[in-house]
This record gives structure tokens, sequence and C-alpha cells, in this order.
């Protein structure tokens, strides 16, 4: 077979074979669609289908075809972040700055120290650190993963749970929104390069400045040619932050950080988001399971799994209590808050997938990290929903 025939029926296993064990097993109430696509492709990865048929994996995932996975993988994921980005909400967070403050501070603080401390266990044992990350890097790389709340996930589970346009569901996606912000300017610290500081100036002030003239541009521009305008301008964000060094998922980020959501029609908003998830974001789930790896062993890496899975929810837990207390939150309160910004899935993996490009961690890390945020994610709504229902 050629290559295009190859890559149809890696497609064709990409949207058929997530889809079919959702739909059959249905596992929407504890995995969603996302969940189910990642699990897969994890499976689909050379740790599990490359160890079960070497043979069946080398065939269809052919150096060729996994470059051309990758190509769309890179796009979809940079879309992705860049609505992640366009919906921060800050007048809100910064109209109830105290509260979202006090919460997102103490929501991201508690696991991002505890995971540090998780991080400096794993330290201890060959075969976690990456050849070319620091120590600290690692660390903190590794603390801020354990803290990471997935706000495109956060907002799908609260849908589900009919709570994302109620009182409480706003005040979850302000703290959420300003965890976002958080882990954007964590990895830009990690990520940052002395050797090549000037370059990393030199995107920051052209950013500013370049970003200047976009926002005006934007503001006098018609809404169908602003959607255009906005791809334009990810690509060169994109292309810049990866030039200086730091990441081109960084540049995504600041490319839609910097737009103001009433630019576009939130009905459009929310559905380029869904279709980005459902006709792009699945190779890009396939793409991340073909950088799993349990060359440690498997026993290790589900075991590092699970110690950075308890310092993650009871670190949000933690966290969320004592701000609950410090605020007068009504009983019951914190422990659904928590349990929903414990969600993960995607901002994690792509966070973990540029510390894993950055060679700061292992794939034997990346795999652990990865089967901590599916599982952190899949807990979320078995957690909640009693509770909410108990609750009205």
């Amino acid at each position: 077979m050629n290559t295009t025939e190859i890559f149809l029926i890696a497609m064709l296993i990409i949207f058929s074979l997530p889809w079919l064990v959702w739909r059959v097993f249905n596992t929407d109430y504890f995995a969603p669609l996302v969940v189910v696509q990642i699990l897969m492709g994890i499976l689909l990865g050379p740790g599990l289908l490359g160890k079960w048929s070497p043979e069946y994996y080398q065939f269809v995932f052919t150096p060729a075809v996994v470059q051309s996975l990758s190509g769309i993988a890179w796009w979809a994921v940079m879309l992705f972040v860049m609505i992640a980005g366009i919906e921060l909400d800050l007048g809100q967070a910064w109209k109830h700055r105290r509260e979202s403050g006090i919460t997102a501070g103490l929501a991201l603080g508690v696991p991002l120290l505890l995971g540090c401390g998780a991080a400096l266990v794993l330290l201890k044992y060959p075969g976690w650190i990456g050849p070319k990350a620091l120590e600290w890097q690692f660390v903190v790389g590794i603390g801020m993963a354990c803290a990471v709340t997935a706000l495109p996930i956060l907002i799908l589970l609260m849908e589900k749970l009919d709570i994302l346009r109620q009182p409480l569901g706003q005040r979850i996606l302000r703290y959420a929104s300003l965890d976002d912000i958080a882990i954007w300017g964590v990895l830009a610290l990690i990520l940052m390069d002395w050797s090549r500081i000037g370059k990393q100036a030199a995107f920051l002030v052209g950013f500013i400045v370049l970003g200047w003239g976009f926002r005006r541009l934007m503001a006098w521009l018609q809404e169908r040619d602003r959607w255009y305008v906005a791809l334009i301008w990810l690509a060169l964000c994109g292309f810049g932050a990866d030039w200086s060094g730091l990441h081109y998922m960084v540049g995504a980020f600041l490319a839609g950080a910097i737009m103001d959501a009433h630019w576009f029609n939130q009905e459009k908003l929310d559905q380029l988001r869904h279709h980005v998830l459902l006709v792009m974001m699945p190779v890009f789930f396939l793409s991340t399971g073909l950088r799993t790896n349990w060359a440690v062993g498997g026993a290790e890496v589900f075991a590092a799994a699970a110690l950075l899975l308890v310092v993650s929810v009871v670190g949000k837990l933690i966290g969320i209590q004592i701000a609950g207390r410090v605020l007068g939150w009504g009983k019951g309160e914190a422990t659904i808050i928590g349990w929903l910004l414990q969600t993960k899935a995607l901002i994690m993996i792509i966070f973990v997938n540029i510390l894993l490009d950055k060679q700061i961690v292992t794939s034997e890390s990346f795999t652990a990290l990865l089967l901590m945020a599916v599982a952190s994610t899949m807990l979320t709504v078995p957690v909640v929903a009693p509770r909410m229902a108990r609750k009205m």
C-alpha cells in the first residue's frame, strides 16, 4: 500500500474505534468521548499495541504517516489552546478578585507543592527526568502538571451537569481562568533559555507591539473577517514563540489571550471548539498515545501515576477546603468545587507534551502523567453528580 492508503487506515482507526467503544459501552457518565479517545491513543501506542503486535503497528504507523498525523495534531491543538485563551474572562475575575484570587491561588498552590514533593521522590530513581532538564525544571514541571485544571474539559463536564450558566458554574470558571494564566506563565518560566534570552525578549517585545496593532485592527474589522485574521495571528504567534525557544503552544495561548471574546459570536465560538474537538483533536490524542513508553517497567509507571494522582487529588481538595473556610462557603460546596477543578485531561496533556518535546521529562514520566490526567478526569462526574443531586 502507498502512504496515502496507510494514512487513511490510520484515520479510520482514530475515528471509528474510540466512538464504537464510547457508544457500545455507554461510557459517557465516567469517560466522555475525549477521554476514551485519549485512552485509545495510549492503547494504540508503541507501549501496548507496539508490544502486542509490532508488525501491525509498524505497518500502520510508518514514519511518513506519523509525520502527517503530527502536522494535523499541531494545528488542532494550537486552535484549541487559542480558543481557551479567548474564553478567559479576566473581567469577572477582577470584579471578584478577592474570592477568585484566594481560591485560585490555593487550588493551584497546594497541589503544586505536593506535586513538587512527588517529583523529588521520582528524582531518586533513574528514568524519569529528561536528558535536557535541570532538576528544578523537572520538579516544577511535574508539580504544575499535578495542579493543572483543564478549562475546556471543565466546560464540557459542567454542561453535562447543567451548572455551566448557573452562579456556581460561573464562579468555577473564574477560578479555572486564573489558574490557566498561571499554568502558561510557569511553563514560559520553565522553558526560558538563557542562551536564547535575546530571541525570547525580542519575541515578547514584538508580541506587545504587534498585539497593540492587532487589537486595533480586530476592533475595526467586521466579524466575518476577524475569524480569518485570528488564524493568521495564531500562525504568526506560534511561529514567533517557537523560533524564540519557548514553544508554539505558548504562542497559541498568547494569541488567544489577547483577543476579546465579545469580538466573536459566542455560539459560533462554541461551535468552533466543538468542531475542532470532533474533526481534528482525535488525531492529537492518537499522536499523544504514540509517545507513551513503558521502558522503565509497567508496574513502576503505574506506581508513579498512582502517586501523582493521589497528590493531585488530595492537594486540590485541601486547597479548596482551606479557601472555603476562609471565604465562609456553605456546607459541601468546597468538595464539589474541588472535584470539578480536578479535571485535567486536555490542557494537562498539552502541557506535558511540551515538557516531553523539550526533553524535560522522559517518555516514562510522560506516560505516568498521562495516566494520572485520564484517571483524575474520569473520577470527576461520578464523584460530583451524586453530591449535586443531594444539594438540589
